[in-house]
C-alpha cells in the first residue's frame, strides 16, 4: 500500500531523513519507533506534504505521490493525526470536524463510512462538547478531536504521529483499542510512537529510527526480545529473560 524509498528530506541544511526506506502492507498496524528528535515526525510530514522530500520516492496505491501538495494527497485516501493536536482552536468541535468530513464513496471504497455521528459515538464525551471551541477543551478532549477529525475524512491510511502523548493511561488504553478497532475494519495504520510497549502490543511490524534512518525492522516480538536495541534506541532498560507484552489484545 504505502512504499518508501531511500527518502531524503531536509530543514533548510539540515539533513533530517537520511535514506528511509520502509512499507506499510494493506490492513496492517505498522509501527515507527525512536526517541525524540530522531526524525519520525518529519518523516510523517514528509509523507502528508507538508514538508516535502528532495530526493527518494513515495509511492501509496500504486502512484508516486512524492511531490504532491497536501491536499492532494489526502484526497487519495491518507489522513494524519499530528503530533501536537493541531486542532483550529477558535472552531467548534462540530466545526472541526465537517471541515474534514468526507464520505467513503468519495474513495471509492465499499466499507462504512466514519461520519461525525459516528465519531461522537466512538467519543461521546465530544458529544457533550460539540459547541465548545477547541481552545476549550482539555488535552485529552483535543486529542480525542484530532483523532476523529482524521477518521470523519474517512482515510485508507491514517497517520498517527504520537497519538498517545500526554494522554492519561485510561485514554492510552482507549487509543489502543480504537486502532484494533480500525484495524478490523479494514483501515492500514502508520503508528509513529515513542512509547514502545504500547506500540508492539497493537503493531503487525516495526521500524526502529535514529538519526534519520531506519536502525531495525522486524515483527513486534522479535523487537521485544532484542535487548540492546531496545536499550540503545528505545531507551528501554535491559531486562533479560522479560517476554514480549502480549499482542492484539481482546
Amino acid at each position: 500500500m504505502l512504499n518508501v524509498l531511500d527518502l531524503h528530506t531536509y530543514y533548510g541544511d539540515s539533513h533530517v531523513l537520511q535514506g528511509v526506506t520502509m512499507h506499510v502492507d494493506e490492513g496492517t498496524v505498522t509501527a515507527v519507533l525512536g526517541r525524540n528528535g530522531v526524525g519520525k515526525t518529519t518523516l510523517c510530514r514528509s509523507l502528508i506534504g507538508l514538508t516535502p522530500a528532495r530526493a527518494g520516492r513515495i509511492v501509496f496505491d500504486g502512484t508516486e505521490i512524492t511531490r504532491l501538495p497536501p491536499h492532494r494527497i489526502c484526497g487519495m485516501g491518507i489522513s494524519l493525526v499530528p503530533q501536537g493536536r493541531r486542532i483550529f482552536p477558535s472552531l467548534t468541535v462540530e466545526e472541526n470536524l465537517a471541515i474534514a468530513a468526507r464520505t467513503r464513496a468519495a474513495l471509492g471504497g465499499a466499507r462504512e463510512s466514519w461520519d461525525v455521528q459516528k465519531a461522537y459515538t466512538v467519543f461521546p464525551r465530544l458529544s457533550e462538547r460539540r459547541g465548545h471551541r477547541g481552545n476549550e477543551l482539555s488535552g485529552g478532549e483535543q486529542q480525542m478531536l484530532a483523532i476523529a477529525r482524521a477518521l470523519v475524512a474517512n482515510p485508507v491510511l491514517l497517520v498517527m504521529d504520537e497519538p498517545t502523548e500526554g494522554l492519561a493511561p485510561m485514554l492510552v488504553a482507549e487509543v489502543g483499542t480504537l486502532i484494533r478497532r480500525l484495524k478490523d475494519e479494514g483501515t492500514s495504520i502508520l503508528l509513529v510512537e515513542q512509547n514502545a510497549a504500547f506500540a508492539v502490543k497493537l503493531a503487525d511490524y516495526v521500524h526502529v529510527m535514529s538519526k534519520g534512518q531506519i536502525v531495525h525492522s522486524s515483527e513486534p516480538a522479535a523487537l521485544w526480545a532484542n535487548q540492546d536495541i531496545k536499550a540503545q534506541f528505545l531507551g528501554v532498560p535491559r531486562a533479560p529473560g522479560t517476554p514480549p507484552p502480549p499482542q492484539n489484545l481482546p
